[in-house]
């Protein structure tokens, strides 16, 4: 009997290896965790920055949101990849060349993207990147495209007191 618990046990926790790695460096976005993000950073503003590993737009803007981390580090930028969850390791790949590992990482972990899409915006179809600037009372403003600099900071001022 004790035998088979081990070995019940033991395939328990060798059939979820990505789950718990994800859960040190990225954390699994799936259904609620956008209200879990509000309710994190209650009364703060704060920017949600959307992308993937295969959107080059996306990874361009990276030295963007590195630059503007380095510069305002008090503010919160939330990173969430809309790739699989089997993807992790290219997200933290791109994560860690970027020096945005300290930022508070997600990836899409459901296998309903759609529903996600629509958790976060009814009016978001997916478009990349995309990035949200919420005021600190979370009234938000979504923006599709690439963004320069100077159209980052624009829109930090307005949410910012």
């Amino acid at each position: 009997m004790n035998l088979r618990l081990l070995f019940i046990l033991l395939l328990v926790f060798t059939a979820f290896p990505v789950q718990s790695e994800i859960s040190s460096e990225l954390k699994a976005f799936k259904g609620g965790s956008y209200q879990q993000l509000l309710s994190g950073n209650q009364g703060k503003p704060f920017i949600l920055v959307l992308w993937s590993t295969t959107c080059t737009s996306c990874l361009k803007d990276m030295a963007i949101i590195r630059s503007l981390h380095e510069e305002m580090p008090k503010l919160k930028i939330v990173m969430l990849a809309t790739d699989d969850v089997s993807e992790a390791e290219e997200v933290k790949s791109i994560l860690k060349a970027n020096n945005l590992t300290a930022l508070d990482n997600w990836v899409f972990a459901d296998d309903d993207s759609q529903r996600l899409y629509y958790e976060i915006d009814p009016k978001w179809y997916g478009e990349l990147p995309r990035a949200y600037f919420f005021t600190a009372n979370h009234e938000r403003t979504g923006v599709s495209g690439a963004l320069s600099k100077e159209q980052f900071l624009s829109r930090l001022h307005s949410i910012q007191p």
